[in-house]
């Protein structure tokens, strides 16, 4: 019998590309086996190389021998049907349900968070941020706090295990981290777990090696 295909994540910087982190986050948590191929965004080779990977020439995109899928939050839909069993989501069909929920609003919202505080790894900054940033991190505040409450009963994530929903917020922790935007302990909380996280860890790794190289090169 053939072995099943090993599927490539085509990713950007891991210091800056937020939408990259959350399909790679999801499978190496997960222990699942793929090949990576990382391209550094707006430069010329990213933009000679994108196209044999992205019908839209955007990272991030899976490819799986023909099957090719080029969106973050369809990705990791994918990725929870085709390796994890399902255990991407809760379990519980409400807390599912939830968890979709919140995942979706953090596919399409909070504009002004993702636009003035761009995900930068290793940037730290105290810079005080725009009324408009902290009422993205009120609402933020305010998921987290509800799924913490009503499903985190049985480990440190949004909804207890990790899952596809707590993937989807990890760049959101990051950037309170590099902008040092106030939240409150539960918030706090959760961000220390999602930096617990042994994949997290080893992409801020690469992200600050990324970084360090990118230095040296000037």
């Amino acid at each position: 019998m053939p072995s099943a295909p090993r599927p490539t994540l085509v990713i950007g910087n891991k210091n800056y590309s937020s939408w990259s982190l959350r399909p790679w986050l999801l499978l190496r948590h997960h222990g699942v086996d793929f090949e990576e191929v990382r391209l550094p965004l707006d430069t010329p080779e990213f933009y000679a190389a994108i196209g044999t990977y992205s019908p839209t020439g955007r990272v991030p995109v899976l490819r799986v021998d023909d099957l090719v899928v080029w969106d973050s939050l369809a990705i990791l839909e994918y990725s929870n049907e085709r390796w994890l069993d399902g255990a991407g989501w809760p379990r519980d069909m409400a807390a599912r349900a939830r968890a979709r929920a919140v995942s979706a609003e953090m596919h399409s919202g909070f504009a002004n968070l993702r636009t003035q505080c761009p995900m930068d790894c290793v940037k730290r900054s105290t810079a005080p941020v725009s009324v408009d940033v902290l009422r993205d991190i009120e609402r933020i505040g305010a998921l987290w706090r509800d799924c913490r409450a009503r499903h985190g009963a049985n480990g440190p994530f949004l909804f207890g295990e990790f899952s596809i929903a707590d993937a989807m917020y990890a760049p959101v922790a990051l950037r309170i981290v590099s902008y040092a935007i106030p939240v409150g302990p539960v918030e706090r909380d959760y961000i220390d777990a999602l930096l617990a996280l042994p994949a997290l860890r080893e992409w801020l790794s690469d992200a600050d090696a990324e970084q360090r190289a990118r230095r040296e090169s000037r």
